[in-house]
Protein backbone atom coordinates (compact mmCIF):
# COMPACT_ATOMS: atom_id res chain seq x y z
CA UNK A 1 0.00 0.00 0.00
CA UNK A 2 1.72 3.51 -0.87
CA UNK A 3 1.89 6.19 1.80
CA UNK A 4 -0.76 8.31 0.21
CA UNK A 5 -3.35 5.84 0.54
CA UNK A 6 -2.26 5.64 4.40
CA UNK A 7 -3.72 8.98 4.72
CA UNK A 8 -6.97 7.92 3.55
CA UNK A 9 -7.65 7.93 7.59
CA UNK A 10 -8.30 11.65 7.19
CA UNK A 11 -11.27 11.61 4.88
CA UNK A 12 -14.14 12.77 6.59
CA UNK A 13 -17.05 10.42 7.14
CA UNK A 14 -20.75 12.02 6.96
CA UNK A 15 -23.85 10.38 7.95
CA UNK A 16 -24.94 8.12 9.95
CA UNK A 17 -27.23 5.78 8.22
CA UNK A 18 -26.83 2.29 8.37
CA UNK A 19 -27.08 0.38 5.22
CA UNK A 20 -30.42 -1.43 4.74
CA UNK A 21 -29.50 -3.78 1.69
CA UNK A 22 -27.09 -6.14 1.26
CA UNK A 23 -28.12 -7.64 -1.64
CA UNK A 24 -27.77 -8.05 -5.73
CA UNK A 25 -27.81 -4.62 -8.48
CA UNK A 26 -31.15 -6.22 -9.50
CA UNK A 27 -32.60 -6.53 -6.06
CA UNK A 28 -31.46 -2.74 -5.02
CA UNK A 29 -32.66 -1.55 -8.31
CA UNK A 30 -35.84 -3.30 -8.33
CA UNK A 31 -36.66 -1.65 -4.54
CA UNK A 32 -35.61 1.66 -6.49
CA UNK A 33 -38.49 1.38 -8.97
CA UNK A 34 -40.69 0.16 -6.80
CA UNK A 35 -39.86 3.37 -4.52
CA UNK A 36 -39.31 6.19 -6.85
CA UNK A 37 -38.38 8.98 -3.74
CA UNK A 38 -36.07 6.18 -2.20
CA UNK A 39 -32.85 7.50 -3.42
CA UNK A 40 -33.89 10.98 -3.21
CA UNK A 41 -34.58 9.88 0.83
CA UNK A 42 -30.96 7.72 1.27
CA UNK A 43 -29.25 10.96 0.14
CA UNK A 44 -30.82 13.18 2.38
CA UNK A 45 -30.64 11.02 5.60
CA UNK A 46 -26.42 10.16 4.44
CA UNK A 47 -25.66 13.83 4.63
CA UNK A 48 -24.35 15.99 2.18
CA UNK A 49 -22.55 14.86 -0.63
CA UNK A 50 -18.61 13.76 -0.54
CA UNK A 51 -16.79 16.38 -2.34
CA UNK A 52 -13.02 16.62 -3.14
CA UNK A 53 -10.77 20.03 -3.74
CA UNK A 54 -8.83 20.88 -6.97
CA UNK A 55 -5.55 21.10 -5.66
CA UNK A 56 -4.41 24.08 -8.17
CA UNK A 57 -7.95 26.17 -7.21
CA UNK A 58 -9.42 24.85 -4.21
CA UNK A 59 -12.80 24.82 -6.01
CA UNK A 60 -14.94 21.30 -4.74
CA UNK A 61 -16.17 18.84 -6.75
CA UNK A 62 -18.68 15.78 -6.21
CA UNK A 63 -16.07 12.54 -6.41
CA UNK A 64 -18.91 10.48 -8.64
CA UNK A 65 -18.89 12.19 -12.48
CA UNK A 66 -19.93 10.89 -15.52
CA UNK A 67 -18.04 9.72 -18.34
CA UNK A 68 -19.56 9.05 -21.90
CA UNK A 69 -17.29 6.72 -23.81
CA UNK A 70 -20.04 4.44 -25.76
CA UNK A 71 -22.74 5.31 -24.12
CA UNK A 72 -24.13 8.66 -25.00
CA UNK A 73 -22.79 7.93 -28.70
CA UNK A 74 -26.08 6.65 -30.29
CA UNK A 75 -26.79 9.20 -33.13
CA UNK A 76 -29.97 10.94 -33.80
CA UNK A 77 -31.84 7.91 -32.76
CA UNK A 78 -34.89 9.92 -31.00
CA UNK A 79 -35.56 7.15 -28.60
CA UNK A 80 -32.15 6.80 -27.54
CA UNK A 81 -31.27 10.37 -27.35
CA UNK A 82 -34.11 10.86 -24.63
CA UNK A 83 -33.06 7.50 -22.62
CA UNK A 84 -30.08 9.56 -22.02
CA UNK A 85 -31.49 12.92 -21.68
CA UNK A 86 -32.92 10.87 -18.11
CA UNK A 87 -29.39 9.12 -17.49
CA UNK A 88 -28.47 12.75 -17.43
CA UNK A 89 -31.11 14.53 -15.43
CA UNK A 90 -31.27 11.72 -12.70
CA UNK A 91 -27.29 12.34 -12.32
CA UNK A 92 -27.46 16.10 -11.64
CA UNK A 93 -30.67 15.57 -9.63
CA UNK A 94 -28.59 13.26 -7.20
CA UNK A 95 -25.74 15.90 -7.21
CA UNK A 96 -23.30 15.20 -9.82
CA UNK A 97 -21.30 17.99 -11.75
CA UNK A 98 -18.23 16.71 -13.41
CA UNK A 99 -19.32 15.67 -17.30
CA UNK A 100 -16.31 13.93 -19.68
CA UNK A 101 -16.43 13.71 -23.49
CA UNK A 102 -13.84 13.56 -26.27
CA UNK A 103 -14.27 13.63 -29.95
CA UNK A 104 -12.75 10.41 -30.02
CA UNK A 105 -16.10 8.87 -28.25
CA UNK A 106 -18.21 9.70 -31.53
CA UNK A 107 -21.88 11.50 -31.70
CA UNK A 108 -21.15 11.59 -27.49
CA UNK A 109 -20.95 15.34 -28.01
CA UNK A 110 -23.55 16.19 -29.57
CA UNK A 111 -25.58 14.09 -27.60
CA UNK A 112 -24.33 15.67 -24.53
CA UNK A 113 -25.56 18.66 -26.03
CA UNK A 114 -28.91 18.02 -26.81
CA UNK A 115 -29.48 16.49 -23.27
CA UNK A 116 -27.74 20.01 -21.31
CA UNK A 117 -30.40 21.74 -23.99
CA UNK A 118 -33.59 19.99 -22.93
CA UNK A 119 -32.62 20.29 -19.06
CA UNK A 120 -32.31 23.74 -19.39
CA UNK A 121 -28.11 24.01 -19.09
CA UNK A 122 -27.58 23.22 -15.37
CA UNK A 123 -25.60 25.93 -13.99
CA UNK A 124 -23.68 22.93 -12.26
CA UNK A 125 -22.44 21.38 -15.03
CA UNK A 126 -18.34 21.12 -14.89
CA UNK A 127 -17.72 20.49 -18.76
CA UNK A 128 -14.54 18.48 -19.30
CA UNK A 129 -13.88 17.29 -23.08
CA UNK A 130 -10.54 16.26 -24.92
CA UNK A 131 -8.64 17.55 -27.96
CA UNK A 132 -7.50 14.18 -29.89
CA UNK A 133 -5.81 15.27 -32.87
CA UNK A 134 -2.15 14.23 -34.57
CA UNK A 135 -1.88 17.79 -35.32
CA UNK A 136 -0.83 20.49 -33.24
CA UNK A 137 -2.68 23.12 -35.61
CA UNK A 138 -6.34 21.41 -36.00
CA UNK A 139 -6.83 21.43 -31.95
CA UNK A 140 -8.38 24.63 -31.81
CA UNK A 141 -11.22 23.93 -34.44
CA UNK A 142 -11.30 20.54 -32.86
CA UNK A 143 -12.07 22.07 -29.75
CA UNK A 144 -14.12 24.93 -30.97
CA UNK A 145 -16.43 22.33 -32.49
CA UNK A 146 -16.89 20.55 -29.38
CA UNK A 147 -18.22 23.79 -27.96
CA UNK A 148 -20.61 24.42 -30.72
CA UNK A 149 -21.78 20.60 -29.81
CA UNK A 150 -21.99 20.81 -26.10
CA UNK A 151 -23.61 24.65 -26.48
CA UNK A 152 -21.25 25.48 -23.72
CA UNK A 153 -19.05 29.12 -24.14
CA UNK A 154 -15.75 27.78 -22.54
CA UNK A 155 -15.20 24.48 -21.82
CA UNK A 156 -14.11 23.66 -17.09
CA UNK A 157 -11.38 21.31 -18.31
CA UNK A 158 -9.95 20.33 -21.60
CA UNK A 159 -7.38 17.56 -21.75
CA UNK A 160 -5.09 16.38 -24.13
CA UNK A 161 -6.57 12.78 -24.80
CA UNK A 162 -3.99 9.65 -24.38
CA UNK A 163 -1.49 11.56 -24.55
CA UNK A 164 -1.43 12.32 -28.11
CA UNK A 165 1.03 15.30 -29.39
CA UNK A 166 0.70 16.01 -26.07
CA UNK A 167 3.49 18.86 -25.98
CA UNK A 168 1.87 20.62 -29.07
CA UNK A 169 -1.61 20.38 -27.69
CA UNK A 170 -0.27 21.70 -24.30
CA UNK A 171 1.04 24.75 -25.29
CA UNK A 172 -1.92 25.94 -27.35
CA UNK A 173 -3.84 24.47 -23.64
CA UNK A 174 -1.78 26.80 -22.10
CA UNK A 175 -2.49 29.61 -24.07
CA UNK A 176 -5.93 29.09 -23.73
CA UNK A 177 -6.31 29.03 -20.44
CA UNK A 178 -4.33 32.26 -19.98
CA UNK A 179 -6.98 34.02 -22.41
CA UNK A 180 -9.90 32.21 -20.48
CA UNK A 181 -11.16 29.82 -22.80
CA UNK A 182 -10.72 27.10 -20.59
CA UNK A 183 -10.25 27.05 -16.75
CA UNK A 184 -8.32 24.09 -16.46
CA UNK A 185 -6.20 21.86 -18.25
CA UNK A 186 -4.50 18.12 -18.68
CA UNK A 187 -3.97 14.93 -20.04
CA UNK A 188 -5.09 11.34 -19.71
CA UNK A 189 -4.54 8.34 -20.79
CA UNK A 190 -6.83 4.93 -20.32
CA UNK A 191 -3.91 2.29 -20.88
CA UNK A 192 -1.46 1.08 -18.32
CA UNK A 193 1.40 0.21 -20.58
CA UNK A 194 1.65 4.37 -20.76
CA UNK A 195 1.91 5.12 -17.36
CA UNK A 196 5.73 5.82 -17.25
CA UNK A 197 4.72 8.50 -20.48
CA UNK A 198 2.35 9.95 -18.50
CA UNK A 199 4.57 9.97 -15.38
CA UNK A 200 7.29 12.08 -16.78
CA UNK A 201 4.66 14.64 -18.16
CA UNK A 202 3.06 14.59 -14.42
CA UNK A 203 6.54 16.07 -13.26
CA UNK A 204 7.35 18.52 -16.11
CA UNK A 205 4.33 20.31 -16.96
CA UNK A 206 2.12 22.39 -14.87
CA UNK A 207 -0.68 20.44 -14.82
CA UNK A 208 -4.33 21.10 -13.26
CA UNK A 209 -5.81 17.26 -14.10
CA UNK A 210 -4.42 14.35 -15.00
CA UNK A 211 -6.70 11.36 -15.78
CA UNK A 212 -6.14 7.54 -15.67
CA UNK A 213 -7.57 4.17 -14.99
CA UNK A 214 -7.68 2.87 -11.16
CA UNK A 215 -10.06 0.32 -9.96
CA UNK A 216 -10.35 -2.51 -7.25
CA UNK A 217 -8.28 -4.71 -9.44
CA UNK A 218 -6.41 -2.59 -10.93
CA UNK A 219 -3.95 -0.87 -8.56
CA UNK A 220 -1.26 -0.13 -10.53
CA UNK A 221 -1.66 3.82 -10.04
CA UNK A 222 -0.76 3.51 -6.13
CA UNK A 223 2.71 3.01 -6.80
CA UNK A 224 3.86 6.34 -8.47
CA UNK A 225 0.89 8.00 -10.20
CA UNK A 226 -1.41 8.63 -7.56
CA UNK A 227 1.42 9.67 -5.19
CA UNK A 228 2.54 11.59 -7.29
CA UNK A 229 -0.44 13.72 -8.54
CA UNK A 230 -0.99 14.31 -4.51
CA UNK A 231 2.72 15.68 -4.36
CA UNK A 232 2.69 18.00 -7.31
CA UNK A 233 -0.96 19.25 -6.46
CA UNK A 234 -2.71 17.89 -9.39
CA UNK A 235 -6.34 16.59 -9.41
CA UNK A 236 -7.33 13.14 -10.47
CA UNK A 237 -10.07 11.82 -12.91
CA UNK A 238 -10.53 8.05 -12.46
CA UNK A 239 -11.72 6.60 -16.00
CA UNK A 240 -12.81 2.57 -16.02
CA UNK A 241 -13.67 2.09 -12.41
CA UNK A 242 -15.70 -1.04 -13.52
CA UNK A 243 -13.77 -1.71 -16.42
CA UNK A 244 -16.21 -0.56 -18.13
CA UNK A 245 -18.95 -3.37 -17.05
CA UNK A 246 -16.47 -6.01 -16.23
CA UNK A 247 -15.99 -6.29 -12.59
CA UNK A 248 -20.16 -5.68 -11.67
CA UNK A 249 -20.64 -9.01 -13.95
CA UNK A 250 -17.44 -10.55 -11.85
CA UNK A 251 -18.80 -9.75 -8.74
CA UNK A 252 -22.89 -9.29 -8.96
CA UNK A 253 -23.54 -13.15 -8.15
CA UNK A 254 -21.35 -13.25 -5.36
CA UNK A 255 -22.73 -11.56 -2.07
CA UNK A 256 -21.79 -8.08 -1.24
CA UNK A 257 -20.15 -8.69 2.15
CA UNK A 258 -22.05 -7.43 5.62
CA UNK A 259 -19.34 -5.24 6.17
CA UNK A 260 -20.34 -2.81 3.52
CA UNK A 261 -22.60 -1.27 5.46
CA UNK A 262 -19.72 0.39 7.44
CA UNK A 263 -19.18 2.73 4.26
CA UNK A 264 -22.93 2.27 3.20
CA UNK A 265 -22.38 0.25 0.59
CA UNK A 266 -25.37 -0.84 -0.64
CA UNK A 267 -24.32 -2.41 -3.89
CA UNK A 268 -21.03 -4.11 -6.05
CA UNK A 269 -21.83 -0.88 -7.78
CA UNK A 270 -20.94 1.32 -4.87
CA UNK A 271 -18.76 -0.83 -3.39
CA UNK A 272 -16.31 -0.41 -6.59
CA UNK A 273 -16.96 3.38 -6.70
CA UNK A 274 -16.21 4.03 -2.90
CA UNK A 275 -13.03 2.01 -3.22
CA UNK A 276 -12.10 4.16 -6.05
CA UNK A 277 -12.92 7.35 -4.40
CA UNK A 278 -11.21 6.57 -1.10
CA UNK A 279 -8.26 6.53 -2.33
CA UNK A 280 -7.23 10.50 -0.79
CA UNK A 281 -5.35 11.64 -3.94
CA UNK A 282 -8.79 11.14 -6.41
CA UNK A 283 -10.91 13.76 -6.77
CA UNK A 284 -13.75 12.64 -8.96
CA UNK A 285 -14.13 8.82 -10.94
CA UNK A 286 -16.41 8.92 -14.11
CA UNK A 287 -18.34 5.78 -14.73
CA UNK A 288 -20.28 5.73 -17.80
CA UNK A 289 -24.08 4.16 -18.12
CA UNK A 290 -26.57 4.57 -20.80
CA UNK A 291 -29.62 3.47 -18.29
CA UNK A 292 -30.95 6.38 -15.50
CA UNK A 293 -31.62 3.23 -12.48
CA UNK A 294 -27.62 2.35 -13.30
CA UNK A 295 -27.03 6.64 -12.62
CA UNK A 296 -29.20 6.81 -9.86
CA UNK A 297 -27.27 3.59 -8.20
CA UNK A 298 -24.01 4.47 -8.96
CA UNK A 299 -24.87 8.30 -7.32
CA UNK A 300 -25.43 6.41 -4.38
CA UNK A 301 -21.56 6.10 -3.88
CA UNK A 302 -21.97 9.73 -3.68
CA UNK A 303 -23.48 10.05 0.13
CA UNK A 304 -22.42 8.53 3.60
CA UNK A 305 -19.13 7.18 4.70
CA UNK A 306 -15.98 6.04 2.66
CA UNK A 307 -13.78 3.14 3.84
CA UNK A 308 -10.38 3.47 5.63
CA UNK A 309 -7.27 2.26 4.90
CA UNK A 310 -8.12 -0.59 6.96
CA UNK A 311 -11.21 -1.47 5.15
CA UNK A 312 -9.65 -0.63 2.07
CA UNK A 313 -7.37 -3.31 2.05
CA UNK A 314 -10.16 -5.77 3.38
CA UNK A 315 -12.14 -4.39 0.29
CA UNK A 316 -8.82 -5.88 -2.08
CA UNK A 317 -8.89 -9.49 -0.10
CA UNK A 318 -12.27 -10.01 -0.59
CA UNK A 319 -12.95 -9.42 -4.20
CA UNK A 320 -9.57 -11.46 -5.09
CA UNK A 321 -10.87 -14.18 -2.94
CA UNK A 322 -13.45 -14.70 -5.49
Amino acid sequence: MSSCEDRASWIGRVGRMKNPWQTSRRAVLGGLAALPFAGRLAHANLGAPITRAIPSSGEVLPVIGMGSWITFNVGADQRLRDERLEVLRAFFARGGRVVDCSPMYGTSAEVIGYCLEKLGRPRQLFAASKVWTWLQGDGPEQMAGQRAQWGVERFDLMQVHNLLNWDGHLETLKRDKAEGRLRYLGVTTSHGRRHDDLEAVMKSEPLDFVQFTYNILDRAAEDRLLPLAADRGQAVLVNRPFRRKDLIRRFENHPLPDWAAEFDAASWPQFLLKFVVSHPAVTCAIPATSRADHMTENMGALYGRLPDAALRRRMVAYVESL
